[in-house]
């Protein structure tokens, strides 16, 4: 191993740590704010139980189904065992475990801080917003430095271990399938309770978005933290491991080992983790007391401090400059795509409040308007992602062979620079959700109720921005796993004989050969019926959940009147929305992987080139459209609450609850998870490359 490549690697596990003991002190810091309201830390403690009752059942279940998968890692990756490949198919499977228990391990470290941090935050808010933000967003941070800490030292050890790029596709293979299942997992328990809620107490009763009268109300606040806490975790844990996977894969193969290129990946990673420390240690609120204002501001210090610091090291360290701007212009881009989601969520913008003033003549013209919107929002951002990629091919094209493929990881890899601080915000939404439902059950007053609205207003809108930037750090990261897929093919067709040594058996796709096109139809295609048996998921829970609610407004005495002393039966909705949430989880992405290996071993590696390509076109598309949709419809709600064209109760009221309860599957459940079914299905064809090659029924 080269000595530049030990140092960096070193690097990368020292800042690992550091990013640990960052985390800790946070932990530490909210841990020890003040909370003395019996009642809020009684409802805090029916979510704390519940949040932990659903990741112990559904992690029972992603681990029996990890167990069965690493076993056909063993037998049959990278090539089947009895070809004599004993000791790398047991690093590729104890890697792909590995994974997952990263994975999971970051899903548990969010909700551990969440459900304290929202009890912190509640409290801090009686006495100003500025120390209930510091609240929340610490609490994210502890979340966000555990996550990306996590996925380098995990990165670093499986490399130094291995020595084996390959191996670091089994590692991302392993977060990305616990990543899919406990998105989809998440996402459906987080909706079904959300729409449920919404749909009886504000719609039907006219009652308060977090009236403890509600029997949903512990249900919606669990599953901000199982679905925007948890699941998130594991999605950008996967897509940070997904970027460098891809860009080592290409890194060793252009080096001829370990060399300089795999220097340069190591290096970015470990300063992009430093700059989200200093970014988050830094984060204050201003004097103008806008919680949108920090949190943005924060990424964007952030982005320049890894700006300036990856071109210090370019110079020291004689890095290609090429390569530096290949990152630099993804990094560039992800802010850019999270400006222009911000345009289409944010409630002071157009968008929003053209959406509320549609609202005023019925639900169907709040539909009709956040759907439009919805896709007027994905040309910025589709044309950022292929500018990015283009661009970043284009720079990195003139160093010699390979290297624009590698440009385009390197972008990625830029993109997802500053993930610490993305994770951070993003864990922030939820905790301060959490807060204000506390308040209302803690009966605070309305000047806490001001304050917790206005942290969760600024938590949905930079959520936006985040989930943008996560979709379009997912976009470049599997156009550069598409890279690394022609890698392991032309890698194992020297291997297998069928090119002569120097050849390339693919250099790319021809849209004009039948067998491309028929994976690429198949690939468009499987983004809508995931998200479909996604939200379809949702669609029956929460039926099943509202019946529930309806029964225990009409059966228990006192109830919907609220008198003292008499209680919903929380626990009941918690466990419709866990059973029905773990029975949906696995038929969707096990669809993905299924449909995945028949075109492979239908069409062989051609026609998996043009399902990745379809499914990438496809995924992007969907995903940023039902994100930014959803997103816009929880802003119009929230905005006309604050008093706008009508303001609670009215009308226009009940449209923007009924559009927002649309695009909750929308933004929470099939909207963020198609991201991560793109990265699997793409990891999965690079690691069956090998039987791809060898066992398709057309050649």
């Amino acid at each position: 191993m080269g000595s530049n490549a030990n140092f960096f690697l070193i690097i990368s596990i020292v800042v690992s740590f550091v990013a640990f003991i960052f985390a800790g002190w946070l932990y530490k810091w909210v841990s020890k704010q003040p909370s003395s309201n019996s009642r809020i830390a009684e409802m805090g403690e029916h979510i704390r139980k519940g949040a932990n009752t659903f990741l112990r059942k559904e992690y029972t279940v992603l681990a029996k189904f990890s167990g069965v998968v690493a076993v056909l890692i063993f037998l049959f990756l990278p090539s089947p065992v009895w070809q004599g490949n004993l000791w790398e198919n047991l690093t590729m499977a104890i890697a792909y475990i590995a994974g997952t228990a990263f994975s999971a391990a970051a899903g548990k470290i969010g909700i551990q801080i969440a459900t304290i941090a929202n009890k912190k935050t509640a409290e801090a808010a009686q006495k100003g917003i500025h120390g209930a933000f510091l609240c929340g967003f610490r609490g994210g941070a502890v979340m966000g430095m555990a996550v990306v800490g996590s996925s380098l030292l995990g990165v670093a050890l499986v490399f130094i271990l291995t020595k084996n790029a390959t191996a670091l596709l089994g590692f991302s293979f392993g977060a990305s399938s616990l990543a899919l299942f406990a998105k989809a997992g998440g996402g459906i328990f987080t909706k079904t309770a959300d729409i449920s809620a919404d749909l009886v107490g504000k719609v039907e009763l006219g009652i308060p978005e977090d009236d403890p009268r509600n029997p949903a109300v512990i249900a919606d606040n669990v599953g901000d933290n199982v679905g925007d806490v948890a699941g998130m975790g594991a999605d950008l844990f996967d897509s940070n491991v997904a970027s460098m996977a891809a860009a080592l894969v290409m890194a060793t193969a252009l080096d001829g080992g370990i060399g300089q290129n795999v220097s340069m990946v190591f290096c970015y990673a470990a300063i992009g983790l430093f700059a989200s420390i200093i970014g988050v240690a830094a984060a204050r609120m201003g004097k103008n007391d806008n919680p949108t204002f920090a949190l943005n501001s924060s990424t964007y210090i952030t982005t320049a401090i890894f700006g300036v610091l990856t071109a210090a090291a370019t110079w020291f360290f004689g890095f290609r400059w090429e390569i530096w701007g290949a990152s630099a212009v993804g990094l560039l881009v992800g802010v850019i795509i999270g400006i222009a989601s911000d345009y289409f969520t944010d409630d002071r913008r157009p968008p929003v409040r053209k959406t509320a003033k549609a609202s005023e003549s019925g639900p169907a013209f709040t539909i009709l308007s956040g759907v439009s919107y919805g896709f007027l929002s994905t040309m910025p951002a589709l044309v950022g992602i292929g500018l990015s990629a283009l661009i970043s091919y284009k720079l990195c094209e003139g160093i010699g062979e390979g290297y624009a493929l590698f440009g385009i990881s390197m972008a990625a890899v830029g993109m997802l620079s500053i993930v610490g601080m993305i994770i951070s915000n993003d864990a922030y939404g939820p905790i301060v959700d959490n807060a204000r439902g506390l308040a209302e059950m803690g009966s605070l007053g309305d000047k806490v109720l001001e304050i917790t609205d206005s942290l969760d207003s600024a938590g949905n809108t930079v959520k936006a921005v985040t989930k943008g930037f996560a979709i379009g750090a997912a976009g470049l990261t599997v156009i550069a796993l598409l890279g690394a897929f022609i890698s392991e093919v032309n890698v194992a067709a020297v291997e297998m004989g069928l090119v002569p040594a120097g050849q390339l058996f693919l250099t790319g796709f021809d849209i004009m050969d039948p067998n491309v096109f028929f994976g690429m139809l198949v690939g468009a295609a499987i983004p809508a019926v995931f998200s479909a048996m996604l939200m379809l998921g949702v669609n029956r829970n929460a039926q099943r959940m509202v019946e529930e609610i309806h029964r225990q407004f009409d059966e228990i005495p006192g109830l919907k009147e609220g008198k003292e002393g008499v209680d919903p039966e929380y626990d009941r909705c918690i466990e419709i929305a866990t059973t029905g949430a773990i029975k949906e989880l696995i038929p969707a992405g096990l669809m993905s992987i299924i449909a995945t290996l028949l075109v492979g071993f239908i069409g062989g590696v051609t026609a998996i080139g043009g399902f990745l390509t379809g499914n990438i076109v496809s995924g992007l598309l969907l995903a940023l459209f039902m994100s930014n949709s959803g997103g816009l419809w929880d802003n119009t709600k929230k905005y006309v609450e604050s008093g706008a064209n009508g303001g609670k109760g009215s009308d226009t009221h009940k449209a923007a609850v009924i559009g927002d309860t649309v695009g909750d599957p929308f933004k929470d459940t099939a909207g963020p998870s198609i991201n991560t079914q793109i990265t699997v299905v793409s990891l999965v064809s690079s690691l069956m490359s090998v039987l791809f090659l060898s066992f398709s029924l057309i050649r």
